[in-house]
């Protein structure tokens, strides 16, 4: 072993904390941002985020409910006095009209109703605290009865008062259960189907009809009538209850508007609130002379002014990209989405003179708002495939449509091979390969030729 000392010299980017925070920023989306200067606001008493809310459109959009119930006199709503609840501290008596029901608080109402003693409700009680999202009841009928400490008779005669309810199929223990529930109340059921159900789903779900057929000695098409009433069941019967999520709705970071012939961007300034420094943190450093709170203002205001800065970049970026964006793809905006062209992350950083990271960052997760609807701004970019009878790329969506209309179109009996797809695109001038095409289509959640035959 030797020690030495060697000078070298290298370039290195370091990232400060305030870099990282400003990259951070900008990937975030805007409910998130939203979120992060909240929290700053709290934590920084230099900040001040004040919400634009004109105080005329607040008493505008209040209900009068006096007035409103008059419509209503004729259901004897007109006896009740609402003429106060235009106060703000006043509940909304329309506030109780209806309430999200679950999955479960709707079962235990139903069992509420039926005419059995209160220890059997009691145990039906238990089995639907019991059942998992999906409405399966995922333990065995020997658990419960050696947890509540019953027979097995008593807990199969409560689940079989539990698979009685509404929706169809609760409480099943398995995917075969809950189809046989369901056959047995629609009054469906015969010998084929239940053996279907029993021995045949695999193939079901592959559309392997004659492999059914053979098995139970019937025609390809008899085989297919089962598989079609099969079909229509539930497989989760906990499907459009609540769950307890509300739903998040999507706000978009900016419009694209058609003002006088040609496309703008207007950024979505109501999403954040308008940022500033306090006057009176501003002051103290004019006349305090305690140092320690001279050195704590000045760290809040430099905290502060660089969140301010921050966001005022992340908007200045995000509306660079989407100027770009409109000038590459006018068309798409003027016409629609089969004239959606090619488009990716490199090139738009080549043109704004940004990285990929960057502009990467700058559409995570941000929506805009244009004529066709609220679109996903990562939605816009997509790779392309070189025509050459046309000279451009073709975008791998239009492609996709294509192959989807093909299949749409097809006949049902003879369906399109993955071949004939390739050969009829290469015809309009998409030169791709039959890989590419099976490709595209399992991406689209399209199955092969063989199980989209019908008979």
């Amino acid at each position: 072993m030797d020690f030495n000392l060697n000078l070298t010299q290298e370039q290195k980017l370091i990232m400060t904390q305030q870099m990282q925070l400003s990259v951070k920023l900008l990937q975030m989306s805007s409910y998130d941002l939203q979120e992060y200067i909240d929290k700053e606001f709290q934590e920084n008493p230099v900040l001040e985020a004040a919400y634009e809310e004109k105080k005329e459109e607040v008493i505008k959009d209040r209900i009068d409910y006096k007035e409103l119930v008059k419509y209503l006199e004729f259901d004897n709503y007109g006896s009740q006095s609402y003429g106060s609840y235009n106060n703000d501290d006043e509940v909304s008596p329309f506030n109780f009209i209806s309430n999200k029901t679950s999955l479960k608080q709707y079962l235990h109402e139903q069992i509420l109703e039926l005419n059995e003693n209160d220890y059997i409700k009691s145990i039906c009680e238990y089995i639907i605290e019991s059942l998992d999202g999906r409405g399966y009841l995922p333990i065995s009928i020997e658990d419960i009865s050696k947890e509540i400490k019953i027979s097995i008779e008593l807990a199969e005669r409560a689940l079989k008062i539990i698979q009685s309810l509404d929706p169809d199929g609760i409480g099943a223990r398995n995917i075969k259960e809950c189809l046989k529930i369901q056959i047995q109340k629609k009054e469906l059921g015969n010998d084929k189907i239940l053996d279907i159900i029993d021995n045949h789903l695999e193939d079901l779900a592959e559309n392997r009809y004659q492999n059914i057929a053979k098995e139970l000695n019937i025609t390809a098409k008899e085989a297919q009538c089962y598989g079609d009433k099969i079909k229509t069941l539930e497989p989760k019967p906990s499907r459009g209850f609540f769950t307890g999520e509300e739903v998040r709705y999507v706000v978009p970071d900016a419009y694209i508007r058609k003002i006088d012939g040609e496309y703008h961007v207007i950024m979505n300034d109501s999403l954040l609130p308008r940022l500033s420094i306090n006057n009176v943190y501003k002051d103290i450093l004019k006349e305090e002379k305690d140092k320690f709170a001279l050195d704590f203002v000045k760290d809040k205001i430099n905290s502060a002014m660089f969140l301010i800065k921050s966001v005022e970049q992340r908007k200045s970026t995000i509306y660079r990209v989407l100027e770009k964006i409109i000038e590459l793809q006018y068309d798409y905006f003027e016409f629609g989405a089969e004239h959606l062209k090619p488009m990716t992350l490199k090139e738009i950083a080549e043109s704004l003179s940004m990285h990929e990271s960057t502009i990467s960052r700058a559409i995570r997760d941000k929506y805009v708002y244009t004529s066709k609807g609220t679109i996903k701004i990562k939605d816009l970019f997509t790779t392309g495939i070189y025509s050459y009878n046309e000279g451009e790329d073709i975008s791998v969506i239009n492609i996709k449509n294509q192959i989807k209309k093909l299949i749409d179109e097809e006949n049902k009996k003879k369906p399109l091979s993955d071949q004939i797809i390739c050969d009829e695109l290469n015809k309009m001038n998409m030169n791709i390969s039959r890989r590419t095409v099976a490709k595209y289509r399992e991406e689209l959640g399209i199955k092969s030729s063989s199980k989209r035959k019908r008979f």
